[in-house]
């Protein structure tokens, strides 16, 4: 069960394990929001530890060119010793990019609501077996949902609340 806007209680459904959703508002431009996924500088200020890009010929990018489809990626977390790799699908040049990540494909859009500028992160296409709904559904929605409040805070106030001790483990902000 969960509570609406209207604070009402409604019974949920079976839940969609194939996909999910998340989005925080977030006061600064779109234009500077889309930045912040664009190259390897930019990303590396609020979500990894280091981030490599490859055009669709193989050749290792500039920190600062932007990302284009058909470019791969390779990117690792501080706190911890996971890499993923994926592949930019698309990248519109203002507000929308896709990539593949976690045997999953990722759609982040920017767009403005109710007045605030919001940036909506939806996963979908993941595995439904046991193992991949903990570590894909639950782990990337939280995942998200950390890294979207540290764009925030970086975006809003300049406070990084990324853990940057690797000897600290198993903590919600690594």
């Amino acid at each position: 069960m969960y509570f609406n806007r209207s604070r009402k209680i409604r019974k949920m459904s079976n839940p969609d394990w194939s996909q999910f959703t998340t989005r925080i508002n977030v006061n600064a431009s779109i234009t500077d929001l889309f930045k912040c996924w664009t190259n390897q500088d930019a990303i590396e200020k609020w979500f990894l530890r280091k981030a490599q890009f490859t055009d669709s010929e193989g050749n290792l990018k500039d920190r600062n060119a932007l990302i284009a489809a058909g470019d791969s990626y390779h990117w690792e977390w501080h706190g911890s010793d996971h890499v993923e790799k994926g592949q930019i699908l698309e990248s519109n040049g203002k507000d929308t990019i896709k990539f593949t990540f976690a045997n999953s494909m990722v759609t982040v859009q920017i767009r403005t609501e109710e007045g605030d500028n919001i940036v909506d992160i939806n996963q979908a296409n993941i595995p439904i077996d046991d193992a991949t709904r903990m570590s894909t559904h639950v782990g990337c929605t939280s995942g998200w949902t950390f890294y979207l409040a540290n764009l925030k805070s970086l975006m809003e106030g300049g406070i990084d609340l990324r853990n940057r001790n690797g000897k600290l483990v198993n903590v919600v902000n690594t």
